[in-house]
């Protein structure tokens, strides 16, 4: 089957992922390297990947360039790889194939030792598109916007490692919502109501809600609950009180923050496009990660 692909990216995981089921990096990279390449693809490898796994006879490209250039990108890695590179792509709208090398693999989800099974009808037309809108935060100061950046998980101001609890004013769409004593608050996408702010309590968002969740983390209040929003609106925390607290986007991104900084939150204008297997089903993905009983014996 030919592909309807002319060209297409591979990226993995580095540098700390030499090793992974299904052979190094290196094999597996190269082999689908070839692969592709016998579907007719032209094959690019993106530049920091090429360097660290040693791959060798292929164009080698920036994300830009590949976001550019290609109309397919393979990611091989963990969900973690995913969205540092789902973040950069998403402006140029190149859809993601995810081959898990990680743990979870929630939107890494083709396995790494059935990929030669599973990329053939995909790169035929047989798969399934699923969009994920990106997150857009700001730290304002004094006015000033001082740190800016893009997440598809969930935003998260915490306190200090070594601190007490951090007070925060939220505030919706401009209505003052409460101030909240807390070790800190997650506002998450439904793609990041599986990780951080699941871990905290909130609820499972399906991935076409266009709502995120505002998650406290140990509130001092017990009645202080999640709240699911509408993903229209504009969030902003105020950090009030509390010592060495942080703002983090994906947890790959930081700020510092100072007293009367805010964090803004809204939604981004661009989306990642995930292609999944044929069939693929995101209540199948909850059952398998998350352990949920299927039935029979």
């Amino acid at each position: 089957m030919s592909s309807l692909f002319r060209h297409v990216a591979l990226i993995g995981k580095h540098p700390a992922s030499v090793a992974g089921s299904g052979g190094t990096p290196l094999t597996a990279l190269e082999d689908m390297a070839q692969f592709l390449a016998a579907q007719g693809c032209a094959v690019s490898i993106e530049r920091e990947t090429a360097s660290y796994a040693g791959v060798q006879g292929f164009e080698c490209l920036d994300v830009a360039a590949i976001g550019e250039q290609c109309d397919l990108c393979l990611v091989v890695g963990g969900d973690g790889t995913m969205l540092g590179i789902g973040r950069q792509l998403a402006r140029y709208n190149v859809p993601l194939i995810g081959v898990n090398q990680g743990r979870l693999g929630f939107i890494t989800d083709v396995p790494l030792d059935q990929w030669r099974e599973v990329l053939p009808p995909m790169l035929g037309g047989e798969y399934e598109e699923d969009r994920r809108r990106l997150m857009h935060a700001r730290v304002m100061r004094d006015g000033a916007c001082v740190f800016d950046a893009l997440a598809m998980n969930d935003v998260v101001v915490n306190r200090g490692a070594t601190s007490g609890m951090v007070e925060l004013r939220v505030e919706v769409d401009g209505h003052f919502v409460a101030n909240q004593r807390a070790d800190g608050l997650i506002v998450a996408s439904p793609t990041g109501s599986t990780a951080y702010a699941l871990s905290a309590g909130g609820p499972i968002l399906h991935p076409s809600n266009h709502g995120w969740v505002l998650v406290p983390i140990a509130p001092h209040t017990l009645s202080n609950r999640p709240i699911v929003l509408n993903d229209a609106g504009e969030v902003t925390i105020e950090l009030v009180a509390g010592r060495d607290a942080s703002a983090n986007f994906d947890m790959q991104s930081l700020a510092s923050l100072l007293h009367g900084d805010r964090v803004i939150v809204c939604r981004s204008q661009y989306q990642v496009r995930f292609l999944h297997p044929r069939g693929w089903s995101y209540f199948d993905t909850l059952r398998n990660k998350l352990h949920w009983y299927g039935g029979g014996t």
